[in-house]
């Protein structure tokens, strides 16, 4: 006999007589046709409280846009500059005053991310268990002072411990945006908006060239201040005020954010169910191995990391850009103007290439395609000793880098996705580690190598090379993974989205710890 349903008003989710839920998910899902994270297509996932692409859906998803994006592109934007303009410091004047010969720049570039390394798994644990709203702007403050004092170095010691100290509180801002992104949208939404939020990087480095040409020949000598201490200066206090607009603008997570309503918040929680999310917030959890150790087992971790090295330690050329424009141009001020372009056409592509990505639900290949652009240009620049042709290739080597660089993020952010603070720890993780590749990439191109820095270009050749076999590596493997280790069953699905409406009414009654751990060992 058919079993009878009756409404669950708490829920507005069919139940049957016992109380118990009524599956939204088939048994187990199992679909034939999966993704490049070997998870099923959207289309294929028959969940009963959630219709997608209504008008509603839409109306939500271009609030949540709205409220996230321009604040936090303005953050990264400043955050970016607050971190790379070291580059443009050092070739107007910093190198003298501070006596930085020999490799001690490549050092006070490659301690960044010692600091850096140390404090992102903690802080996206935090952040996983407090509000982005505080957390977020509140690292953002602490950045812009540390920057800001970087003006009033006077040694070169000095000046690593303020870097190193930069690196240690800059660290949760980058894998903390990725965190909240990944807490909000759909497999098929984030990699455009990753993008778009990492343009804010690239565009800072077109603007950081303008803005630290303009303050570096302008200012420098006012009231006997070297230009370069200016540049610190400007962009410190710029970064503090922003700060403080950010905390009224950012939201928190899909279940604790005052500014939905509850029809909103429901359609939020379901919409990232049935894309294999988990919308609940770090809060409901109970020890932090629950995140951690999983993370820390789970071979996809690892395997993402090594590709976001790979393309990270490539991308420490951007560091490198003015020193080798300053070589084709003659002077400094039109060696910072001649890193505009790498920019721009860097953050053309890498949108159309992730937009791109979501359009078709793919991105293995978006990311081979571009690493291989930019192994093209790391080739050319290490073979020619044409100053047309190197700065051609700087153009290939920027676009190929940064193209694939959000692509990847997503892919993480999707494959490893529940519960929450195990996707928050995998991403600070690989973050964390191949950012810590920067250390040695920025060793990679000493003045002693000048002009030609062949051992930089062709070692960057090489990472391309890696990167691009470890992604067409993961896109055989992963399918074949979660066929072997099946998605969560239908009852452990429909406790998340209880789990999670009760978030949002201030309950908490989730699973046990030991079933959270267990639920998180599976996963």
């Amino acid at each position: 006999m058919a079993t009878e349903l009756m409404a669950d008003p708490a829920l507005d989710h069919p139940t049957n007589v016992d109380g118990t839920a009524q599956a939204a998910f088939p048994n187990r899902i199992d679909a034939e046709r999966v993704d490049d994270t070997g998870k099923p297509l959207p289309q294929d996932i028959g969940f009963a409280n959630y219709t997608p692409d209504t008008p509603e859906e839409k109306t939500l998803v271009r609030k949540m846009d709205m409220r996230l994006f321009p604040t936090l592109w303005i953050m990264y934007v400043l955050n970016y500059l607050d971190r790379t303009n070291i580059g443009n410091a050092q070739i107007a004047g910093m190198a003298t005053d501070l006596d930085l010969t020999g490799s001690r720049y490549n050092w006070a570039l490659s301690i960044f991310f010692f600091g850096y390394l140390l404090n992102e798994v903690p802080s996206n644990m935090i952040l996983a268990r407090t509000r982005p709203s505080i957390f977020l702007p509140g690292i953002m403050v602490a950045w812009g002072i540390i920057s800001a004092c970087t003006a009033a170095v006077q040694s070169y010691p000095g000046l690593l411990v303020i870097r190193f100290v930069l690196g240690l509180v800059e660290s949760g801002f980058f894998p903390g945006v990725l965190f909240l992104l990944s807490s909000w949208y759909k497999r098929t939404e984030i990699a455009k908006r990753m993008a778009v939020f990492y343009s804010g990087a690239i565009i800072s480095g077109a603007f950081g060239g303008l803005l630290a040409g303009g303050i570096t020949s302008s200012l420098n000598g006012v009231h006997g201040i070297a230009g370069w201490r200016y540049l610190f200066l400007i962009e410190g206090v710029a970064t503090i005020g922003v700060s403080f607009i950010a905390v009224f603008i950012l939201p928190d997570f899909p279940t604790t954010t005052s500014w939905l309503t509850p029809e909103e918040k429901r359609l939020a929680v379901d919409r990232l169910i049935a894309d294999g999310h988990d919308p609940r917030s770090g809060k409901h959890e109970g020890k932090k191995r629950l995140g951690f150790m999983p993370a820390i087992k789970d071979w996809r971790t690892w395997a993402f990391t090594l590709l976001y090295m790979m393309d990270v330690c490539a991308g420490t050329i951007s560091y490198f850009f003015p020193t080798i424009t300053k070589n084709i141009a003659g002077n400094a001020t039109n060696a910072q103007y001649l890193t505009v372009p790498f920019y721009l056409v860097a953050a053309l592509f890498s949108l159309s290439n992730s937009f791109h990505a979501d359009h078709q639900d793919e991105r293995a290949f978006h990311i081979i395609a571009f690493l291989c652009v930019a192994f093209v240009g790391f080739v050319i620049s290490a073979a020619t000793t044409n100053n047309g042709a190197l700065y051609f290739a700087q153009f290939l080597c920027a676009t190929g880098i940064w193209s694939a660089l959000p692509v990847i993020l997503a892919w993480v952010s999707h494959t490893i996705s529940s519960p929450p603070e195990k996707r928050a720890v995998s991403l600070a993780i690989v973050n964390a580690i191949a950012n810590l590749s920067s250390v040695w990439g920025a060793q990679l191109f000493p003045s002693s190598d000048s002009p030609r820095f062949l051992k930089g270009f062709i070692t960057n050749a090489a990472f391309c090379f890696v990167g691009i076999l470890t992604a067409l590596s993961l896109r055989i493997a992963l399918p074949r993974y979660v066929a072997r280790h099946p998605e969560v069953t239908a009852e452990e699905i429909e406790e998340k989205r209880e789990d999670a409406l009760r978030q949002m009414s201030g309950e908490n009654k989730g699973a046990t710890e030991v079933e959270q751990v267990e639920n998180a060992e599976r996963v």
